[in-house]
């Protein structure tokens, strides 16, 4: 039986792959499948991944005949996960040797559902330790209840999905896979419908994760469409929690985070071409103005000068255009 199911999505990152497939060979176990899914990439990543398959022991190669973004990726991998846990990696990070077994035996022995985990953040040659917002470790818990507070980082601010162990019956639940097409933003519906609908996690101090921050190809350093998607998800996000049991006490937090967003895109609008910049700003204001209105005072009213007035004149914009079209 395979115990662990690791789903790797690959797209233009032949600089970085071989160390991910290096750390991914320091983890192999007769027991373990790594799962690596080619997004179409149009570089010398293919012919990485086929060397994997013939040379890392449990490696499964899916290819994609379009490019399709990081959330249909995985979802491809989970379609094929037959592990009783999964995890996730991203094609330009890595792991420590012998994480994956330390990690699922600790996961194991809690017997939760799912555990999130700490991380070691990359940038050029700068290691910082970067922890899950959650202040007790190694005890499992109620991930609803480690949603709030809504003036408070939270563990659904962490969004990580590769900072973390699943079991497999949040697969069957339904609860793993991601919004299909999201480019950017697709891991934060995704957590929050965790901590809403599963029964039990914990977090664990293990660090063996390695992100390397400020890549190129990154989509959080490209000024083109598809960071535009972070409004889709946020919307999303914010009709499926309205929709929720607790939605009174969910809400403020939910909509405290998509105004902290929309202000961090709308203030570096300068990223965009003119054109992009324009329906950026226009996509935010409409998203304002369909967010629950009170809420939207409150959030405002608590947020500092410089983004509470940011949003708030992108409130009045979409106000006077809703005035001048019914004049």
């Amino acid at each position: 039986m395979v115990k662990l199911s690791v789903i790797v999505p690959f797209y233009n990152v032949q600089t970085y792959a071989p160390d991910t497939l290096r750390s991914l060979r320091d983890n192999a176990r007769e027991d373990f499948e790594f799962i690596l899914v080619d997004d179409c990439s149009t570089d010398g990543t293919p012919e990485l991944l086929r060397r994997a398959e013939d040379e890392i022991a449990g490696v499964r190669v899916h290819r994609h005949e379009r490019n399709a973004g990081l959330a249909t990726a995985r979802n491809t991998g989970l379609d094929a996960a037959r592990g009783e846990y999964i995890a996730f990696l991203d094609g330009d990070d890595w792991l420590a040797p012998g994480h994956y077994a330390r990690l699922l035996a600790r996961t194991q022995a809690l017997g939760c559902e799912f555990v999130r985990t700490d991380h070691v953040q990359v940038t050029g040659r700068s290691r910082t330790v970067r922890r899950v917002p959650h202040g007790r470790r190694g005890e499992v818990s109620s991930p609803r209840e480690a949603i709030l507070p809504a003036h408070r980082t939270t563990s659904v601010d962490y969004a990580f999905a590769w900072a973390g162990l699943y079991h497999r019956t949040l697969l069957e639940r339904g609860l793993l896979h991601f919004p299909d097409g999201l480019r950017t933003a697709e891991d934060r519906p995704w957590i929050w419908r965790l901590h809403r609908e599963a029964e039990s996690f914990a977090v664990l101090g293990t660090l063996g994760h390695f992100y390397r921050r400020g890549v190129a190809t990154s989509l959080t350093r490209i000024g083109d469409e598809r960071r535009l998607d972070f409004v889709r998800a946020y919307n999303q996000l914010l009709g499926e929690t309205a929709a929720d049991r607790d939605a009174d006490s969910l809400l403020p937090k939910a909509v405290r985070t998509y105004c902290a967003v929309i202000a961090h895109h709308v203030g570096a609008v300068k990223e965009f071409e003119p054109s992009l910049a324009r329906t950026l700003k226009s996509l935010c204001a409409t998203a304002l103005q369909e967010m629950p209105q009170n809420l939207l005072d409150d959030t405002l009213d608590s947020m500092d000068v410089r983004r509470a007035t940011l949003l708030r004149r992108l409130r009045r914009r979409t106000s006077a255009v809703k005035e001048a079209a019914s004049a």
